[in-house]
């Protein structure tokens, strides 16, 4: 914005020496970089529609250049005020998110998982959850990309106030069943998190985004309790620093 008002106050401060200083009334008997001065300043009042009243364009020439400069003012700050507000009024769901994606033994199988948390009291309500694996790969010669997705044990909650761990069973009817760590790298698999649920705090639906790539992959861990009753059991406790915590476990063989 800084860049923008500066540089348009200097064409306009170029245009009224083209037409001629005098067409200005009211400038001060100086020269140099203080006449230039004065027209630049005058060119910033007529922008910003302040106008003090010294400095007063003569003649057409100059009264349609300052008449548009000020039409130019009053649109670009219109524009500039919408979108900061649009920028600063803008929902957010303040969601944070396991640095890696994990494979765990789940029900007599493995699972991929991946957890989240919120971490202001802004709760969401109606939350779901939709995960989508992109992978390369080679048909005809050529390396395309492919998408699927893949349906999680749990992808709707009523509400969400504590870190929730998104399960994928890896079966027969998941995409990268019997897939490797290599398998994977050598797809470059990365797994596209959607999530969407409603604000109560500013009763507005609000989104999250994230991925995990083949490298944020880890084979053979299990996330670590992120919460525990207080002393007197009448509370939970959550450690949003514990968000990324886990242990190596050894995967069952089939």
């Amino acid at each position: 914005m800084v860049i923008y008002f500066v540089t348009t106050n200097l064409l306009f401060t170029g245009i009224y020496f083209l037409i001629g200083i005098d067409h200005l009334g009211g400038l001060m008997e100086v020269t140099g970089i203080e006449l230039f001065g004065e027209v630049f300043f005058f060119s910033a009042q007529t922008f910003t529609t302040v106008g003090y009243g010294r400095i007063n364009p003569i003649g057409f020439a100059a009264s349609f250049t300052a008449s548009m400069e000020a039409l130019t003012g009053l649109m670009t700050f219109a524009i500039a005020t919408g979108i900061m507000w649009g920028r600063f009024s803008k929902p957010k769901a303040y969601i944070r998110y396991s640095r890696n994606a994990i494979i765990a033994p789940f029900r007599d199988s493995i699972a991929l998982m991946f957890r989240m948390v919120p971490y202001t009291r802004n709760y969401l309500v109606n939350v779901e959850v939709r995960v989508t694996l992109a992978i390369h790969v080679e048909e005809d010669g050529q390396r395309k990309n492919r998408f699927y997705n893949m349906p999680l044990d749990i992808a709707k909650a009523n509400t969400m106030t504590a870190n929730w761990t998104l399960v994928h069973v890896i079966n027969e009817e998941s995409p990268i069943y019997g897939f490797t760590k290599d398998d994977l790298t050598n797809a470059r698999a990365e797994i596209l998190v959607f999530v969407q649920g409603f604000d109560e705090s500013v009763s507005n639906t609000v989104v999250s985004r994230t991925s995990y790539t083949y490298e944020e992959f880890i084979f053979g861990a299990k996330f670590l309790p992120m919460y525990h009753p207080n002393e007197d059991g009448t509370k939970t406790v959550l450690h949003l620093d514990q968000l990324d915590a886990y242990e190596s476990v050894t995967l069952p063989v089939k």
